[in-house]
């Protein structure tokens, strides 16, 4: 069964203030307290139908899965799509960008002002906790949404069957944040909106894009960025959904994932050949610090040569690559 949306824990984390150094843009803890969750981890280990939990990545949401979703829910598998806090179903759509008056827009507050990484971890491990109740946990993430997965896998790595970045960042001891992930020589070629910022990050505490622009140089740097293969009519569905607000402290957050937790669940990399946002030579950069840090628990890599940063039109390919992860763990 595909259930999209499934909860609204919100965590309370601390506020960082950091400027923005990077970007991954997504087209996208503490273990529990009372012990290891014995019940949760014993479903996971009898096996059964696997859960996928799939987490987005920066100025996007739960929807952005619905394809992926779809396709492994008619393969049997049970998918939960997440949204994380104030975006999807909870979403902020500022009412100056309704407008697009500009000007307000560099000056209306937003209510993600203060977010950050603790928040979205608690978020996908309270999604985790309850799924594993009824089984393998197979925790997916794309883009930014990478930062989450190795937090969650510090978190609660006893639920997790498996753990997956899709384009996604996972941080290192040498590159400990998103910021400085794609600050990385390795992601030099990435294209990067930054010009295409509206209003001063560390005011409003958010990178705010205007992803309802109508001018064609903008528009242009949009599509390289997130889809440059895709027709022109499904660039502009993927902009539609699309939020201009993500906090600038996810960015900044620290997320390393240690051997002894992170490090001993399975994981797996979806690569994505022509990416211009987490450029190719920096996945093969953090694919190999992982690999280096637990040798002995290496990444698998899927390699999809000719995907931009949002993967393929066709979702089958992505699809199929996930659909391996749900058997034995290993």
């Amino acid at each position: 069964m595909f259930m999209s949306n499934d909860t609204h824990e919100e965590g309370k984390g601390s506020t960082r203030r950091t400027a923005l150094r990077g970007l991954g843009l997504a087209v996208g803890g503490m273990a529990l307290a009372t012990g290891p969750g014995a019940s949760a981890a014993s479903a996971a280990q009898r096996g059964g139908v696997a859960t996928y939990v799939l987490v987005h990545g920066t100025h996007s949401a739960g929807a952005f899965w619905v394809p992926i979703a779809r396709e492994l829910a008619l393969r049997g598998h049970r998918v939960v799509t997440v949204d994380q806090p104030r975006h999807g179903a909870e979403a902020f759509v500022a009412e100056s960008y309704q407008r697009q008056d500009l000007a307000a827009m560099a000056v209306e507050p937003s209510p993600l002002k203060g977010l950050g990484l603790d928040d979205y971890e608690a978020r996908v491990t309270g999604i985790v906790r309850r799924a594993a109740r009824n089984g393998p946990v197979v925790l997916v993430g794309h883009s930014l949404g990478g930062v989450s997965v190795s937090r969650v896998a510090d978190a609660v790595p006893h639920l997790l069957h498996r753990i997956c970045y899709m384009a996604a960042f996972c941080p290192s001891r040498v590159l400990p944040t998103a910021d400085a992930c794609t600050a990385a020589p390795e992601n030099a070629n990435a294209v990067s909106p930054v010009e295409l910022t509206v209003g001063d990050p560390d005011r409003l505490g958010v990178l705010r894009l205007n992803f309802r622009t109508g001018v064609r140089g903008e528009l242009a740097l949009l599509k390289e960025m997130i889809c440059a293969d895709y027709p022109d009519a499904d660039f502009r569905r993927i902009l539609a959904g699309m939020q201009t607000d993500e906090p600038v402290a996810a960015y900044a957050g620290r997320a390393v994932g240690r051997a002894a937790t992170w490090g001993r669940v399975p994981r797996t990399y979806l690569r994505f050949g022509k990416d211009r946002t987490i450029a190719t030579a920096l996945q093969d950069r953090m694919i190999a610090e992982a690999d280096a840090s637990t040798p002995g628990n290496r990444f698998r890599v899927h390699d999809f040569p000719d995907a931009s940063h949002v993967g393929p039109l066709d979702p089958t390919p992505v699809a199929d690559a996930l659909d391996t992860l749900a058997g034995r763990r290993g």
